[in-house]
């Protein structure tokens, strides 16, 4: 090894130091949703050195996903989300640890899945929410909160840009942001205080034209997950979507380093 030769990490450990870095190594993220948002807030979370994650998503990789889309590329389409994040998760830290759920999360598969969490004492240190259906968005958020795991959820990045704009907050904050607003009426009716959601947003105004596209159909009860969801089709541009999900990243990390107990049992 020569005088400029270091580990992989060093660089992080120079900005935040060891135990810092080690907090982030022993740390387990759940991100749900591995779309244009969630894709980066994954594989800068991989470059961060986070040691365990659980990867949930029910898509296949489609030819329009490329243009925004870390993990989507010709090579990849055909393939499931969760298969391709996996393995290009890997490529970047080999020594992470990736478990998979290729899974539609709803008012019948969500609980389970936190019941799992219960069950074998090992509740996640972090939840990301880069769903972009409502009715999946709304369960995640409750069961999450229910289960006093802390998270950031992803608003809408579709129809904007102007990357200035983006930032973090609470959701009772959010302005100009249709799906923030019909968000805070569903989870206020499911007794939900929207301050004790964080969310990343822009408080970029929507053109009236889009205000009722803007909102995804939530997937009905009835219809099965290889049917997939119905969702409008909305503009987007891969600098503001890959800006959500590194503002998502950012927070993430800077709550394992500097709040995360560092008495919990490391994985």
């Amino acid at each position: 090894m020569t005088n400029t030769d270091f580990g992989q990490f060093h660089r992080i450990e120079q900005m935040i130091g060891q135990e810092a870095l080690k907090r982030l190594q022993n740390s387990f993220i759940v991100i749900a949703g591995l779309g244009a948002v969630g894709s980066f807030a994954a594989e800068t979370l991989a470059r961060a050195g986070i040691g365990r994650f659980l990867l949930i998503d029910c898509d296949i990789i489609k030819p329009s996903n490329i243009n925004r889309q870390l993990f989507a590329t010709w090579d990849t389409v055909g393939q499931t989300k969760t298969d391709a994040a996996e393995k290009r998760l890997l490529s970047i830290n080999p020594n992470c640890c990736i478990e998979k759920r290729n899974l539609l999360l709803n008012s019948v598969s969500m609980p389970h899945l936190f019941q799992t969490f219960q069950a074998q004492n090992d509740s996640p240190d972090f939840l990301i929410d880069a769903i972009d259906s409502l009715g999946p968005k709304v369960e995640l958020i409750v069961a999450a909160l229910a289960s006093q795991i802390p998270m950031i959820s992803s608003m809408g990045a579709a129809l904007k840009i102007n990357p200035a704009l983006i930032q973090t907050g609470r959701l009772t904050d959010v302005s100009y942001c249709p799906l923030a607003a019909i968000l805070r009426k569903h989870l206020r009716r499911r007794g939900v205080c929207t301050d004790d959601v964080f969310a990343v947003f822009s408080t970029e105004a929507v053109r009236e034209k889009h205000q009722d596209k803007i909102i995804s159909k939530e997937f009905s009860e009835d219809e099965k997950p290889s049917q997939g969801r119905r969702r409008n089709t909305l503009g987007s541009l891969p600098t503001i979507t890959g800006m959500f999900g590194l503002h998502i990243a950012h927070y993430a990390m800077t709550y394992l380093m500097n709040e995360k107990s560092q008495t919990r049992r490391n994985r």
